[in-house]
């Protein structure tokens, strides 16, 4: 199969062909019909997420079952799946308390060696040379995937829009509903509006929010972000985006989505909170990225910061998907822009110039 391969970080990706993948017991093979273009990835290919190289990247899935491993009951060949990029081992303590986003031998062994859970990757090169796995390995035209993590699609969704489902979806349901409790009449600022913060406004309007503030530098994310839901919009650039939030809400709003991965983000949502309010982050950054969060104010309004690594996939994906198919979030909406399959470098690099509204996709079929 041909594979985007990530040689080196701060270099481009490269199209190589690497052996056809085979599932273990316990493991489902995916024809790849589209791979979500997100800023992890990015983060990656920069070096600011430590991760082993050469590796193929690419988290956010849908597709076809091909195969099967042994054991594997979920899912049948031909089935059309998506997958969440995190993918649950089910057998760690993590997993059997019911925090698989917290799941042990994902973040050991996947996240770190690019390995799947017997400590071996199942992507080489033709001369056996082994190549890393970042989470599902999306990049390349087969994906091995623990059945823990496959998901088949209800009847009517798009096959290629659904692989948003897995990361920008999938990650704005567990920060909104699981971490921030976001219930029906409450308020939340969305910050950062790409397409996790789309995703975030989607799901706080399906979840019953009173009023959702998007927050951003730039006015044509915002003017999608207002398509998407949101009830205002406050350009970030032009208005302190604190003092804005809090007159529009009368003090403050009760969650806020911080979906940038920047430290004076986060302290601005610290601010636009009301006493005893909630700030999320969910944007991802570099390993010695921090934020300088007041600390009386913090104590004096009882502030929870409280951080959001996507969901948990067996209890929170089934969920999203419903929503998905009840029409409750339009996900299809936010993939603005395709790409070919060996064009997938510039999708990335129109990315990282901040070129893309909402999600874009890989798509196999261009």
């Amino acid at each position: 199969m041909r594979a985007q391969v990530l040689s080196r970080t701060g270099q481009p990706l490269e199209l190589k062909t690497l052996r056809d993948p085979e599932p273990k017991p316990g493991e489902v093979l995916v024809k790849v019909a589209a791979c979500g273009v997100c800023h992890s990835d990015l983060h990656v290919m920069h070096g600011d997420i430590a991760f082993p190289t050469p590796g193929v990247l690419g988290h956010e899935m849908s597709g076809t079952v091909v195969a099967l491993g042994g054991g594997v009951t979920n899912v049948a060949v031909g089935d059309r799946v998506a997958t969440t990029f995190i993918m649950p081992c089910g057998a760690c303590a993590s997993c059997w308390r019911g925090q698989e986003e917290l799941c042990e031998k994902f973040f050991g062994l996947n996240r770190l060696k690019g390995r799947l859970y017997d400590d071996q990757t199942r992507l080489f090169y033709p001369d056996g040379a082994p190549v890393a796995m970042y989470s599902m390995a999306a990049l390349g035209e087969l994906s091995v995937v623990p059945a823990t993590d496959v998901f088949k699609l209800p009847e009517g969704l798009a096959l290629a829009e659904s692989a948003v489902l897995g990361c920008a979806f999938f990650t704005a349901f567990g920060a909104v509903s699981t971490t921030a409790g976001l219930s029906v009449g409450e308020s939340v600022a969305v910050i950062g509006t790409g397409g996790v913060g789309l995703a975030a406004i989607q799901v706080a309007r399906a979840v019953g929010a009173s009023r959702i503030v998007a927050v951003d530098v730039a006015d044509d994310k915002l003017q999608a972000a207002l398509a998407a839901g949101a009830t205002d919009a406050v350009n970030s650039i032009t208005t302190p985006a604190p003092d804005a939030v809090k007159a529009l809400t009368g003090g403050g709003v009760d969650a806020v989505i911080e979906a940038v991965g920047r430290g004076e983000t986060i302290v601005q949502g610290v601010a636009m909170v009301r006493e005893g309010g909630r700030v999320v982050p969910v944007g991802l950054a570099g390993a010695s990225a921090t934020a300088n969060i007041p600390i009386t104010h913090l104590v004096r309004r009882k502030v929870r910061v409280l951080g959001s690594f996507g969901a948990r996939p067996r209890i929170d994906m089934p969920v999203v998907l419903d929503l998905a198919a009840r029409g409750a979030i339009a996900f299809a909406s936010t993939v603005t822009r395709r790409y070919r399959f060996e064009d997938a470098w510039q999708a990335y690099t129109d990315l990282d110039r901040g070129q893309i509204i909402g999600r874009a996709i890989i798509d196999y079929s261009l």
